[in-house]
């Protein structure tokens, strides 16, 4: 089974069980002037509990193994001009939020609106006239940096794609 099947059933399983809950609440109890809607009322409703926790196992199960697959399948991406590898299972946080982290952080690099001008009075630190701007940064770094985890998340996802298709779940 690939993981995107996995992921796909574990959708489904969960969608039957929210079905059974659903019978579960509305069969689970009846006053003694209305006819039951099964022979077996209290067999129906116990075996649709024995039902949905087989169910649950599975969704468990499913889980386990699309995880443990995650952590132990390696996948390579090219960021930038870097080929990059990692598990699934980091890609994974580096799409959900740690690519937007990173591009948060060199976002914080800007001039500040500092002005350059002229001053009045030299002073000991600063014995010239003219007031510079210092960057303790490379604006072109920056701006590379910041494209590339803006554009990270979208390279994951299709990478992802591809590797949730191809991938076989581990038992």
């Amino acid at each position: 089974m690939k993981i995107i099947e996995a992921l796909k059933k574990m959708k489904d399983l969960s969608k039957k069980a929210d079905d059974i809950k659903a019978k579960i609440a509305k069969y689970c109890a009846d006053l003694d002037c209305e006819t039951p809607i099964y022979p077996d009322q209290r067999g129906q409703v116990s075996e649709w509990l024995q039902s949905h926790g087989d169910i649950v196992k599975e969704i468990l199960m499913l889980r386990y193994r699309v995880q443990k697959t995650n952590v132990n399948t390696q996948v390579t991406m090219r960021l930038g001009d870097k080929n990059v590898t990692k598990s699934i299972a980091e890609w994974i946080h580096r799409r959900k939020d740690l690519a937007n982290m990173e591009q948060s952080c060199w976002k914080q690099l800007t001039d500040r609106n500092l002005q350059e001008t002229y001053k009045t009075q030299p002073t000991p630190n600063s014995p010239e006239n003219f007031i510079k701007r210092r960057l303790y940064f490379d604006p072109k770094e920056r701006d590379v940096k910041i494209e590339l985890f803006r554009s990270e998340p979208s390279t994951i996802d299709g990478i992802l794609e591809t590797v949730n298709s191809t991938t076989d779940l581990m038992e």
